[in-house]
């Protein structure tokens, strides 16, 4: 579904600061402030508000918007902007979080509270933060007359936190329009600082793993709890469960991953190796938990449910494996899960995705290294693969190159990775400022 919002006006010339960083804690704080938890099913209060926020804040400047929806409430926002020279350059964000329980929180997770210099909230990191970088810097540069000649695509999404279904896949599948003549995507999750011994290292998205959520079912003979029983569907399903839980997937390094440890390597003053590539890893600190998921393939079961009452065998039991799968390596993994499942165990997907991986070079990879460096000049620039998944997996179906590249300078102290879907989710204000300001040096040099 698809509905206007706005029309042509033209740049507002009054109004807020025409600094692009003027707004963005605001902004973050307001979008945190709308509730847009996805509880992964129909349940929750949408994104249609958030959506309609955005929409109001293009149209102050504007910039007309169009909303698509499968399922009501369930909004995704589009909107054109920039020139008519080149190939169009897409802009993505999600407007949903997941959901968070107050009673674990310092402060209220939707009060965008500002505290010892982070704006707290569900979303700060995850990715209302992005979504506010854009939104001022398009805003300032609209207003100061500062259009990018480039055809430009802003997508705010829905349903990013549950696969995209109703955002990202729902354009890409059923609206491909909306995204005519785009080559070229930037989103989430990259552009973020690391510290390695006293350096900054900033990581820009280049690939993730494909994603495979598994249901798997044993089936055998019900019968009585006190009887022997050969063809126990339990049984047999927690013995794959535990074969793929405990399993040690080897390393396996992909382009994007040799280039990042590489300049880990030339930091720590030694040299890259397949050996030592956990070791180097391991110079990350907490951003370790996920970079070192990301130099294997991994299977994590979740859920396991089966039977009805103790002394009665049930006839099938279930179980539930989160499996994440490294670009070139599909075919290794799904051989090796069928051999740990065995014969008895079928196989269903909840949700199957596959993995990416965009070279790192060319004009757009050179512009997001020259708008950090500008702001940070003895930083270091480098790609890396993301454990997790972003929208990117359903806007490359239609052939862009991806990145992701939301800029955050960080604290070295800073457990960052450890926020994402984390209790006490925040980011620091000057962060949020530095990031807005890197995204519109960015925006210059497209």
């Amino acid at each position: 579904m698809s509905n206007d919002v706005g029309g042509p006006k033209g740049a507002d010339s009054s109004g807020p600061d025409q600094d692009p960083a003027g707004e963005v804690v605001d902004l973050c704080r307001e979008l945190i402030r709308i509730d847009t938890s996805n509880y992964g099913d129909e349940d929750g209060p949408g994104e249609r508000k958030a959506a309609e926020y955005v929409a109001t804040l293009l149209d102050e400047v504007g910039i007309r918007s169009d909303f698509y929806e499968s399922v009501p409430g369930r909004t995704t926002v589009v909107a054109r902007w920039g020139g008519p020279e080149g190939d169009a350059l897409l802009l993505h964000g999600h407007l949903d979080v997941v959901p968070a329980a107050a009673e674990d929180w310092q402060v209220d997770p939707f009060s965008g509270e500002i505290q010892d210099g982070y704006v707290w909230g569900r979303g700060a990191v995850d990715m209302k933060d992005f979504d506010a970088m854009l939104l001022s810097v398009v805003r300032a540069r609209t207003r100061a007359g500062r259009v990018p000649e480039r055809p430009i695509v802003l997508c705010f999404t829905a349903d990013e936190e549950a696969g995209g279904h109703h955002g990202a896949q729902l354009i890409v599948e059923d609206h491909p329009e909306a995204l005519e003549g785009v080559t070229e995507a930037v989103g989430e999750v990259g552009g973020f600082s690391t510290t390695i011994r006293g350096r900054r290292l900033y990581l820009i998205e280049a690939a993730e793993k494909g994603m495979a959520w598994m249901r798997l079912t044993a089936r055998g003979r019900a019968g009585h709890g006190s009887m022997i029983n050969n063809e126990n569907a339990v049984t047999d399903l927690a013995a794959a469960v535990a074969r793929i839980g405990a399993h040690r997937w080897p390393v396996r390094l992909t382009p994007t991953m040799k280039t990042l440890l590489a300049a880990v390597a030339e930091i720590a003053g030694t040299e890259a190796t397949p050996e030592n590539a956990e070791a180097l890893i391991d110079e990350f600190g907490g951003a370790t938990r996920m970079l070192g998921a990301v130099l294997r393939n991994t299977t994590n079961p979740t859920m396991f449910t089966a039977g009805y009452k103790v002394n009665v065998i049930p006839t099938e039991a279930t179980a539930y494996v989160d499996g994440r799968f490294l670009p070139g390596f599909e075919d290794e993994f799904f051989t090796t899960l069928a051999e740990l499942c065995g014969e008895n165990i079928s196989i269903d997907y909840v949700s199957k995705q596959q993995p990416w991986e965009t070279p790192y070079d060319g004009d757009l990879v050179e512009a997001m290294g020259r708008a950090i460096l500008a702001e940070d000049p003895d930083a270091v620039v480098a790609p890396y693969l993301m454990s997790g998944g972003t929208d990117a997996k359903h806007f490359n179906k239609l052939g862009m190159r991806s990145y992701g590249f939301a800029p955050l300078r960080l604290p070295a102290d800073l457990d960052f990775t450890a926020l994402f879907h984390g209790v006490d989710e925040r980011v620091p204000v000057d962060a949020l400022e530095f990031g807005a300001r890197v995204f519109d040096r960015f925006l210059d040099d497209i």
